[in-house]
Parts: C-alpha cells; structure tokens; sequence
C-alpha cells in the first residue's frame, strides 16, 4: 500500500488530526458516552484513521473500506471528533482520486445509505429527533462523496479543456508549418520563373562571346548580357521588395501580368536572335472581363519559363505563344521547335516544369508539356496549360 511515497499534504492532514484526536481525548472530550469499549480504545481507531490518511491518494478505495470499518469500531468507544473528520476526508478522497466507476458509484451508495438509516432509525425510535441520525449521517458520508465528485468534474473539466488548448496550439503549429513550407515553395518558384530567364540568356551570349572572335558579335552579346544582368537585378529586388517590411511607408508592388506579355515575347526575341529563335505572341482572347490576379500571374509565369525552355533548348525557328479564353477557362499554349541545336546550350534542372504543373495545380489547373508533331510532320515541344478563370471556384 505504502509503494508510493505519501504525499506531504497527507502527511500534514495525518498529523493533525492525529494530534487533534490525541488532544482531544486527553481533555476528556468525546462525541458519545456509555459504550461497550473504555475510554483508551479511542485510541485505536483515531491512529489507524490518520495512518489511512496517508495513502487517501495512492489507494483511496482501500482507505475508504478500511475506514469504515474503523468507523464502526468508533462507534462502540465514546467516540472522537476527529475520527469522524478524517473518515469523511477519506470519503472525499476516495471520490477525487478513485476510479471513474468509484467516483459514480460513492455517491450514490452513500445517498442510499443515508436514506436508509434516516428510515431505520425513524421506525425504530418512533421519534422525529431520529432524523437527526439521518442528518449526521448524510453529513459524514453524502456530502462529501458530492463535494468529491464535484471537485472531480470541475478537474476533469478542467483538464479537458488544457487538453483542447494542447490540441488547438498543436495544430496551430502544424499549420504554420505548413504554411511556411507553402510560402517557401511559392517564393521558390517566383525567384526561379523571374531570374531563369535572364540567368539563361546570359549564359547564351556570354558562351556565344567566348566562342566567336568577332568583336562587333561580342559587343552584341556583351549589351545583352548587361541588360539581362539590369533586368534579373530588379526582379531580385522586387522579390525581396515583397519580403522585407517596409512598415507602410511603401506600397507593395504589382505582380506581373499578361498585359506585360509583350515587353516579355519583345525581350524574348532579343535574347534568341543569336541562337536563331524568333517569338510570336497570338492572343485570341474574345471575352472580356478582367482575370482574377492569380490567373494573370500564373500564365505570366508559364509563358516566362516556357520562353526560358526554348531560350535553352530549342532548335532555330519560331516560338509561339498563344492564349484563348472560352467556357471559363484560360489555356497558355506555348510551342516551339524541337531537335539538334548547334550552337550553345543553357543546363536544366527540370524545375521549371515541376513550378508550371504547380502554378497550374494551385489554381486547380490541368498542365502538359512534351514532344509532338505540327501538320507538316516537325518536331515540336508543346506546353499547354488550362487555368480557371472564376473567381468562385478559384476562393471556394
């Protein structure tokens, strides 16, 4: 019984009332008189009450039964206040700490039993003073086993609600991991679609530079590559533009879109004039309307890093970027020649098709990309992406 070590606070209660009890019978003073058992014999269920009081939480039941049974003994002594007191704590006790089937189950026997010995005495007295047998009676055991058992639902409740509180900042914590790691991903592909393309024509020209020994060529290939340096430069500062606080002082800067389409098939044609690729853009956009902002930025992207697939690995010949807009949707089609290549190449990693499958997914798109044939029987890469254009599907 004793595996544990008593709680200090039952030891306190264990001495108290043992040296109350103790006090008491040396003054002589006693809840009853004229019992089977001498004065000495309150001794002995005073001090196996208090040594009972010491395991109230590491065995409660146990110190319940064996409690009443020293009660009982109590009752052939004249009796001490402060056995009756440490036995209605060990009735406490038994309902806090016990079992979840103790704690429904001593109230209500202790409620049985106190209606019991109200009715017994009653008959058998044929008095109404015997009513007050009933009222100890109930005050000894019925009233604290409800007091227990409200303390306990109180704790419960108590504890039920900490452990919502756990489970809210958990899950609180398992989203803003989440979206950090979204926001990563998104900050991922805008510094990709945004510094590719500039990146991969300066590794064009600057290779073109090295390997041709014509000084008008390098010249040529030098401007370019200065002005996709300018170009990346700006778009690194508009992303962290977009990432340092500025704490309101600045207004936050416009994403791209397709009305910026043509400046980008324009940069385009220039930085694949050496590798002989020309760009068309073809809009056959018939319904008007304005685009919700993350379709406008996500066929901006697709087009800017189809440009850079084909800046890198096309063949010589066209590239043409065309956009149609029917039954809610927005399709990107983006083709270009497909084969050998002879002059320099720029190394893929293949992220820029994972990032144009994302942007597409995001905004709960269809994405292909691969190889095919035009009419005639060429070669061609084809990118075709198909993006939502309502806003209430978009945000649902």
């Amino acid at each position: 019984m004793l595996a544990r070590r008593p709680h200090r606070d039952d030891v306190l209660i264990a001495l108290a009332g043992l040296l109350g009890g103790t006090v008491l019978w040396g003054v002589g003073l006693h809840t009853q008189g004229g019992r089977l058992l001498g004065d000495a014999w309150v001794l002995l269920p005073l001090v196996g009450t208090a040594g009972l009081e010491l395991v109230r939480r590491t065995a409660p039941q146990t110190a319940l039964t064996l409690g009443t049974l020293l009660l009982v003994l109590d009752q052939f002594t004249p009796g001490s206040l402060a056995t009756v007191v440490m036995f209605t704590d060990l009735v406490y006790a038994a309902v806090v700490y016990g079992t979840p089937a103790a704690a429904r189950r001593i109230p209500v026997s202790t409620g049985l039993i106190t209606i019991a010995v109200t009715i017994g005495f009653l008959a058998w007295f044929h008095r109404p003073e015997a009513l007050l047998i009933g009222v100890v009676t109930g005050l000894v055991s019925f009233v604290p086993a409800t007091t227990g058992a409200l303390v306990r639902n109180h704790r419960d409740a108590a504890d039920g609600a900490r452990l919502r509180a756990e489970q809210t900042a958990l899950l609180a914590e398992m989203d803003r991991s989440q979206a950090v790691v979204a926001e990563r991903a998104r900050m991922a592909r805008e510094l990709h679609d945004m510094v590719a393309n500039h990146l991969s024509a300066i590794a064009i020209h600057s290779t073109a530079a090295l390997s041709l020994d014509d000084p008008a060529t390098t010249r040529q290939a030098l401007s370019v590559i200065r002005e996709n340096s300018v170009d990346g430069l700006a778009e690194m500062r508009r992303l962290i533009g977009l990432l340092r606080d500025t704490g309101g002082h600045e207004g936050p800067t416009a994403a791209p879109t397709l009305a910026g389409l043509d400046a980008l098939i324009a940069q385009a044609r220039v930085n694949g004039a050496d590798s002989g690729l020309d760009v068309v853009l073809d809009d056959r956009r018939r319904e008007d309307g304005r685009l919700p902002a993350p379709v406008e930025l996500a066929a901006y992207r697709i087009v800017q890093e189809s440009l850079t697939n084909a800046l890198k690995h096309a063949a010589p010949g066209t590239v043409e970027v065309t956009l149609t807009r029917a039954d809610g949707l927005l399709t990107v089609a983006v083709t270009s020649p497909y084969g050998d290549r002879d002059g320099p190449r720029a190394p893929g990693s293949g992220a820029g098709l994972i990032g144009m499958r994302e942007r597409a997914d995001l905004l709960d798109g269809t994405f292909a990309a691969g190889p095919g044939t035009t009419p005639d029987g060429a070669a061609i890469w084809h990118v075709r992406a198909h993006l939502p254009t309502d806003e209430r599907e978009l945000y649902a």
